[in-house]
């Protein structure tokens, strides 16, 4: 069985983050795989640049790549933990408003815009289609055990909510679509450099094979999912 076997032989693909560790790994997954006829990338860094926090450059991506599209498959890899030299604030202490304003922008307001441009792209009603976006265990409340983290963690928690806001509305006219918020695993990236002490880690490539997998398995339902890279839930 592929790993997405759920979708149209011949499938189109778009990757969001595609020049960062793990969305860099999603464009060799799927080039990898026979039956995706396409696969797009767009990052921070290309031409045209996917700049989360300047609304008409993702306006412009968006119609840069619509004709290349519908798009079957599209991964939103963007995001950020360390933000102007800052990494996450691990006491109440740390916390000031420049610094939780900077996470919600990349990590919560960006991903809405990111949605609002790029949702028009996926396949219509007729045929499946999934749209996943890579969130973070620390992002459920209900998980939330140790404290810490608490731009990051908003920020996501944030984000998680606005993709199931999302999910709920698009598939009035997309039935056949999937939502899902993944959790990639501790991955080896410069991302999670400063942070990895004490993990085991996720090799990316392996990680990309799980979620792929994982979403393969999800048959559309109301509103979005959150899965780790084994495809076990994770409560909101």
């Amino acid at each position: 069985m592929t790993m997405l076997a759920r979708l149209p032989p011949s499938y189109r693909a778009l990757v969001l983050g595609a020049s960062g560790t793990l969305g860099s790994a999603f464009v060799r997954a799927l080039r990898a795989d026979a039956r995706c006829a396409t696969v797009q990338g767009l990052s921070r860094s290309g031409q045209p640049a996917l700049i989360l926090e300047q609304e008409d450059s993702l306006r412009e991506a968006a119609a840069a790549v619509a004709s290349e599209g519908p798009y079957h498959l599209i991964i939103d890899a963007t995001g950020a933990l360390t933000i102007d030299g800052r990494g996450p604030e691990k006491r109440l202490a740390e916390l000031d408003a420049t610094g939780l304003a900077r996470s919600f922008q990349i990590n919560a307001t960006g991903r809405a815009l990111l949605l609002k441009h790029f949702i028009p792209l996926l396949a219509p009603r007729n045929q499946a289609s999934i749209l996943a976006v890579l969130s973070a265990r620390v992002g459920s409340i209900a998980d939330n055990r140790l404290g810490g983290w608490y731009g990051y963690r908003a920020a996501k928690a944030a984000g998680n909510m606005l993709l199931q806001t999302a999910a709920i509305e698009a598939q009035r006219s997309r039935p056949l679509a999937v939502f899902a918020a993944l959790q990639p695993g501790t991955v080896a990236s410069p991302l999670s450099a400063p942070f990895n002490a004490g993990h085991a880690l996720t090799d990316a490539d392996a990680s990309v094979a799980g979620l792929l997998q994982a979403l393969g398995r999800l048959e559309p339902a109301a509103g979005a999912r959150f899965i780790d890279h084994r495809g076990l839930p994770i409560p909101w």
